[in-house]
């Protein structure tokens, strides 16, 4: 479809067959064009913040809270024996949580030190 218009010299009026009506660059936009455009980049927005969040896996695992008991290391105690005397089960998996609780590069420990001992 097309849009044809023929102004006559001397008439100030026009005939307007689209679907456009033209702006003119004095007026700016009017009310509705502005309120439409402000909706249109809004609910963009809103779009874009909602998909953003929905692939960023935000909320994805839930990290309980862990709770520590503080331990005085014993003379002749290792690491071992320290995760075993507190492990239900797997000690190697006791070691290295300890390990990780306490910033711990080495298995070395010594007498007197306060270790972290998450409790399971």
């Amino acid at each position: 479809m097309s849009t044809f218009a023929i102004n006559a010299p001397g008439v100030k009026g026009s005939i307007n067959q689209g679907f456009f009506a033209p702006i003119s660059p004095s007026l700016g936009l009017t009310r509705s064009a502005r309120l439409t455009r402000t909706l249109v980049v809004l609910s963009l927005a809103i779009v874009l913040v909602a998909g953003a969040a929905a692939t960023s896996g935000a909320g994805d695992q839930v990290v309980a809270a862990m709770s520590y008991t503080t331990v005085v290391v014993p003379a002749g105690a290792t690491l071992w024996s320290v995760a075993s005397a507190y492990s239900d089960g797997d000690v190697q998996a006791m070691v290295e949580a300890i390990r990780e609780a306490n910033n711990l590069s080495g298995y070395d420990i010594t007498a007197g030190a306060r270790l972290r001992v998450p409790r399971r």
